[in-house]
């Protein structure tokens, strides 16, 4: 809680908002969520997809919330009242101007991309702690503050929760924050009322068009965090969307890419799965870079990270040390290793594009055949499934299996990832249940083999619809590998 905490009237007039009622009323809190409403919060009637938080102004006027911020003036409730258009915009610009805007008081670098936000942002956290800097991270796999893990709901929080974490980062003394930024956070406000010293692109590739609808808009939404809310844009460009973005930005970019003519250049990339090295060029000088997971594509999460670090005031001798002493990235080409005379790698890889490239990574750097286990999600874009089954029949073995169906049938999702396999190299085997999936993988691989279990990486359940249940990729495979005979 700030010092001085703002006044109802303080925020109506700062939020251009009409105020009814007592504008001398403390806010010292903001929430989308009538449950934590009380003394000193203001409840934010956010419109949803499914619930509209106006049909909860009553039950946070009992809970004792200060005031409510609405679209539309309520008579059912005696507490203070205020209107703007559009409470989903302001919401996260009411937490950060109660909060004190905690984002001022951060060095934020924000990561956005289809694939890549996760390893790009652990990286960071690696940089910034072998350079002494105190670190925060938001993302994927939760919330790391002052070394203690916490999970979230969403990559990016909501607007009013992502106002209170940076403030209580400022409040532990954290000086710099590596932030997953979604395309669904972008498209929902939740970023708004955030500054941003570095905004980062990674690549874009089809996923989320059940939210988005088509791959233009998904590019906005993207886009959008390169608007002029950051001090500078640190752009790969080894894509189409890539140099797209680079060419319109408003605010200096540092582009990325491999060979000459970047910025930030790639040169002599050795992508072993295991432990990949490369030469890095940056302020006139090469670097050898080695990190944790391997993988091309993770030389260009690296050498983004290097370039926002970079833009910090991080020097060299951090960004390699930083680099160096990663175990790894949860779930992000994770070893299963029992002792087998094969791999077996984790990887949340879940888009096309991503499943593309782990297979082409893989092969790249076997010795012997490459087998992949993948399976397309349910209640979500469906225009994916038989895209993700052709880049999974680039493998030598396809298992096509299930991967959080949701309220879908799992054997039709099945089928339709199986249907886009039909032109591929791969032998493909269909089996709905995953476990017994994973077994089937294992149990084919050969000596000097490479099996890739994708989609759910980090992820410990599987979603049902109507019940989640606990499911872990690394279990099962650990299990099943110490259990085979030989």
């Amino acid at each position: 809680m700030l010092d001085n905490p703002f006044t109802l009237a303080h925020l109506a007039g700062r939020l251009g908002g009409e105020l009814r009622g007592d504008g001398s009323i403390p806010i010292d809190d903001v929430t989308h969520d009538s449950r934590e409403a009380g003394p000193g919060f203001l409840f934010v009637a956010v419109p949803g997809r499914i619930m509209d938080g106006h049909r909860f102004l009553e039950d946070a006027a009992r809970r004792g919330a200060a005031a409510v911020l609405v679209q539309d003036w309520v008579t059912s409730i005696e507490i203070p009242q205020i209107r703007v258009p559009d409470t989903r915009r302001v919401l996260g610009l009411a937490a950060s101007m109660v909060h004190g805007e905690p984002s001022r008081g951060l060095e934020i670098i924000g990561v956005t991309g289809t694939n890549g936000k996760t390893t790009v942002t652990v990286m960071l956290e690696a940089i910034a702690r072998a350079a002494g800097r105190s670190v925060g991270k938001i993302g994927t796999l939760g919330v790391t503050l002052g070394g203690v893990d916490e999970s979230l709901s969403h990559t990016t929080p909501e607007g009013a929760d992502l106002q209170r974490l940076l403030r209580r980062m400022v409040d532990r003394g954290v000086s710099m924050v590596a932030m997953e930024v979604s395309s669904h956070a972008l498209t929902l406000s939740r970023v708004e009322g955030t500054t941003f010293s570095v905004a980062a692109f990674t690549n874009l590739s089809q996923d989320h068009l059940d939210f988005h609808g088509n791959m233009e808009d998904y590019y906005l939404a993207k886009a959008s965090l390169f608007d002029g809310r950051a001090s500078v844009h640190v752009i790969d460009v080894s894509t189409t969307a890539g140099r797209r973005l680079a060419g319109s930005a408003t605010r200096p970019v540092v582009t990325v890419g491999r060979g000459p003519g970047h910025d930030v250049s790639i040169h002599s990339p050795d992508p072993d799965l295991s432990q990949a090295r490369f030469r890095c060029r940056f302020g006139g000088r090469d670097v050898t870079l080695k990190v944790r997971p391997g993988g091309l594509h993770n030389i260009h999460n690296a050498a983004v990270a290097a370039a926002c670090a970079r833009q910090v005031g991080i020097g060299s001798g951090a960004i390699r040390a930083g680099l160096a002493a990663m175990a790894g990235v949860r779930g992000r080409l994770d070893p299963v290793d029992m002792g087998q005379p094969f791999q077996v790698l984790i990887d949340y890889a879940h888009s096309p594009e991503a499943v593309e490239s782990v297979v082409r990574t893989a092969r790249a750097n076997s010795s012997g055949s490459v087998i992949v286990v993948v399976g397309g999600a349910g209640d979500r874009d469906a225009t994916k499934r038989p895209l993700l089954g052709a880049a999974a029949a680039r493998a030598d073995l396809a298992v096509i299996t299930s991967d959080n169906p949701r309220s879908e049938d799992p054997a039709s999702l099945v089928d339709q990832v199986v249907a886009g396999t039909r032109d591929g190299r791969a032998r493909v085997l269909a089996e709905v249940d995953r476990d017994a999936a994973i077994r089937l993988a294992i149990d084919r691989a050969s000596p000097g083999d490479v099996v890739l279990i994708l989609g759910k990486g980090h992820e410990t359940y599987q979603d049902f619809g109507t019940r989640v249940v606990p499911f872990d990729d690394r279990e099962v495979a650990a299990a099943w590998l110490a259990a085979r005979p030989g």
